[in-house]
C-alpha cells in the first residue's frame, strides 16, 4: 500500500518527514500506488475530507465517503470520479450525531476489507445542544460517533491489515482536557470552545487507546492536527464569534503564515494514512507531516500537543466511559 520506507529515526527521536507545513496532500501522495486499498472518509463531501478523498482516489484507492447530505455526497463522488476518469469513489449516509445512523452505516459496510478509516467529520463551537442520543453535541458528534464507527469496523480493518485509523484532532485540544466529572455540561457553564477543545482532546486520546488495543492486529491509529484552515467546520459559529476569533475568509487571506489552504490542510491526514515512516508506530499526535512536539513556551502558535491529549490513563478511562455511553444509548434505541 505504501511507498519505499525512508530512514527511520533513532529510538526516542521525534518522527519527521521531508514534507512540512507548506506541503499539499497531492505532493505527499505523489508516486504512491494505492490500488487495492479501500478507504472510508467521513465528512468527505467538502473541505478537508473532499480533498483527502480526491488525493487517495487519484492514487488508486477505492474511497467511500460518509456524508450527512446524500446530494452533496453524490456531487463530490461525481466530481472526483470525473476528474480521475474512473469510478473509484462511492458514498452513503452517516449522521455522527445519531448512533443508530452510525450503526446502519457500519452494517452496510459489513466486514469487507478496509485499510484506511479517516475520521474527518466534525463540528466546532456550536451553541449548547444535544445529539439524538442526549449527549453534548460536540462530544457526541466529534468523538462518540467516530468511536462507535471505528469499533464496529474493527473486523473490516483486520481484513484490510496492515491498516490505519486517522482521527482528526485540533490545536483546539489545548482548551480543555476531558472533564470526566461533567462531560456533557450538565452542571458546569457551557462554553462552546471549551466543549470543542474537550472533543478534540477525546479524538487524540481515542487514537492512543485504539492503537494500544489493536496494534497486535496490525491496525495502527494516529491523531492529526491539520492546521488552521477556513472551511465549513465553523458553520455553527455566529458571525460575531467568527469575527472575534478571526475565522473569516479575509483573515485567512491576510495571514497565510498561520492559515493553510485546504490542500495543505489535508497533507498531514494523507501522510498519516500512507507514510512509510509511520510503519511500526502508532498512537502519535501528528502535525505538519511529522510528530508534534510537546506543547510549551517555545512551540509556535497553534502547534504542539498538550500532555492531557497523550495521557494513556485518560485514554483508557475515556474508552471505558465511551463504551458505556454508547451501549446505553443503543440499548435505549432497541427498546424503542
Amino acid at each position: 500500500m505504501r511507498g519505499d520506507p525512508e530512514a527511520k529515526p533513532a529510538a526516542g527521536e521525534r518522527l519527521t518527514s521531508r514534507f512540512g507545513r507548506e506541503s499539499t496532500a497531492a505532493e505527499v501522495a505523489e508516486g504512491v500506488d494505492l490500488n487495492g486499498t479501500a478507504a472510508i472518509v467521513t465528512g468527505g463531501a467538502s473541505g478537508l475530507g473532499l480533498e483527502t478523498a480526491r488525493v487517495l482516489a487519484a492514487r488508486g484507492a477505492a474511497v467511500h465517503l460518509g456524508v450527512r447530505d446524500l446530494a452533496a455526497g453524490a456531487a463530490a463522488a461525481r466530481e472526483i470520479n470525473d476528474a480521475i476518469d474512473a469510478e473509484r469513489v462511492t458514498f452513503s449516509r452517516i449522521d455522527l450525531s445519531d448512533l443508530s445512523s452510525v450503526r446502519d452505516f457500519a452494517k452496510r459496510w459489513g466486514d469487507a476489507p478496509l485499510s484506511l478509516l479517516i475520521n474527518n467529520a466534525g463540528v466546532m463551537a456550536c451553541p449548547l445542544q444535544q445529539t439524538k442520543d442526549g449527549f453534548e453535541y460536540q462530544f457526541g458528534t466529534n468523538h462518540l460517533g467516530h468511536f462507535l464507527l471505528a469499533t464496529l469496523l474493527v473486523p473490516a480493518l483486520k481484513k484490510g491489515a496492515p491498516s490505519r485509523l486517522i482521527s482528526l484532532s485540533s490545536s483546539g485540544h489545548r482548551a480543555s482536557a476531558v472533564d470526566f466529572e461533567d462531560i456533557h455540561f450538565e452542571r458546569r457553564a457551557y462554553e462552546p470552545f471549551v466543549a470543542y477543545g474537550q472533543s478534540k482532546t477525546a479524538n487524540a486520546l481515542f487514537a492512543v487507546e485504539f492503537d494500544r488495543r489493536h496494534k497486535a492486529d496490525d491496525i495502527r491509529a494516529f491523531s492529526v492536527m491539520p492546521g488552521v484552515i477556513f472551511t465549513n467546520l465553523g458553520r455553527h459559529m455566529s458571525e460575531d464569534t467568527r469575527e472575534q476569533m478571526g475565522f473569516t475568509p479575509e483573515a485567512a487571506e491576510a495571514a497565510p503564515d498561520f492559515f493553510k489552504s485546504i490542500p495543505q490542510g489535508a497533507a498531514t491526514t494523507v501522510w498519516a494514512a500512507i507514510a512509510p515512516e509511520l510503519d511500526g508506530a502508532g498512537g502519535l499526535y501528528l502535525e505538519n507531516c511529522g510528530e508534534a512536539r510537546p506543547s510549551g513556551p517555545e512551540t509556535p502558535r497553534g502547534t504542539g500537543v498538550m500532555a492531557h491529549a497523550r495521557d494513556p490513563e485518560a485514554a483508557r478511562r475515556l474508552w471505558l466511559v465511551s463504551e458505556a455511553m454508547v451501549e446505553t444509548a443503543l440499548a435505549r434505541e432497541t427498546v424503542r
